[in-house]
């Protein structure tokens, strides 16, 4: 639940990010205290192998508005947004890279674009400081791709800085690389989207993450999301759907099956009642799983809680 002191709540997935950490810290605190509301920083730890943690710990330690959260090891970007989602206490929750080329100073503009009445507002980096060919280009095909499978046209879905409602963003349940869908899993329920323009910064310290590795992971989520949407409103129906064929087929081999035996008698027969058989079974496992997954959209909730090790907050 929101806590009523706290409106603001910043969540950033750190991975090997030492150097870019405290600096990031210090631009989102400039930014905050200037907004003069009650507010937090949540840095979710995603298994780094360097002093990502030892270094935002110390910085915790003078400054109770800064939350740390630490995976028991890397599970990705996804998880580790998803997990500084689900603590947040704020009634407006920002997201953003920890990498420094997301820019704090564009977050009063989402601000005042949820309070003027959006429920997720998406950012657009419209001059983008990424490598034209394993970044650039992929990423424009990307979204191009996303916006003509959901029918949510956003221009920048890889773009982390984004703010949402806490009512609204904490009920989208987040896996694999589905930060980025985030836009058109909320659209289903009729969710208030904006996107508006935002600064983007070439990376100071490390190298990126993220390559053509995830071209992969994106294809197989999008067909996901692409499944979800046409199945969100009544799964189990969706589910029956799928399984007309293989209980037609099934039913057929039966029959025919039978058919054979009372007029042509053989090992023939056998085989076909057995395939036959098969694709009932087959009918009715979607049958199942369409009520299951009813029953897990119904009342079902994916968090990451399972997946921290510790959480690290100084109260005074």
């Amino acid at each position: 639940m929101p806590d009523r002191d706290i409106l603001i709540s910043v969540a950033v997935p750190l991975f090997n990010e030492e150097e870019s950490a405290p600096v990031l810290y210090e631009q989102l605190k400039t930014v905050l205290e200037a907004l003069d509301v009650g507010y937090e920083i949540i840095f979710v730890d995603d298994g780094s192998s360097d002093n990502t943690f030892e270094v935002v710990k110390s910085i915790a330690e003078n400054d109770p508005r800064l939350r740390i959260i630490k995976f028991r090891r890397n599970f990705g970007q996804t998880p580790a947004m998803s997990a500084g989602i689900d603590h947040a206490k704020g009634e407006i929750i920002i997201t953003m890279d920890g990498d420094l080329q997301n820019d704090p100073l564009d977050i009063p503009k989402f601000i005042e674009e949820i309070q003027s009445g959006y429920d997720i507002v998406v950012g657009w980096r419209h001059d983008r400081k990424d490598k034209l060919l394993t970044r650039k280009i992929p990423s424009m095909i990307a979204n191009w791709l996303i916006g003509k499978v959901t029918g949510v046209p956003i221009k920048d879905n890889g773009c982390s800085l984004k703010a949402y409602r806490a009512n609204v963003i904490k009920n989208v349940a987040l896996y694999s690389e589905m930060h980025r869908f985030i836009p058109a899993m909320a659209n289903v329920t009729g969710a208030r989207i904006k996107e508006i323009k935002v600064r983007h910064h070439a990376r100071q310290f490390g190298e990126s993450k993220y390559g053509l590795s995830r071209v992969y992971k994106v294809l197989v989520d999008l067909a996901g999301i692409s499944m979800i949407r046409a199945a969100s409103n009544a799964p189990a129906r969706w589910f029956v759907i799928m399984s007309a064929p293989f209980f037609l087929i099934g039913i057929s081999l039966v029959i025919s099956s039978l058919l054979n035996k009372t007029f042509a008698p053989g090992e023939y027969s056998i085989i076909l009642a057995g395939v036959g058989l098969s694709f009932l079974a087959l009918a009715v496992s979607l049958v199942f799983n369409g009520a299951l997954v009813e029953l897990l959209v119904r009342t079902g909730d994916i968090n990451t809680r399972h997946l921290v090790q510790d959480t690290f907050t100084i109260d005074k």
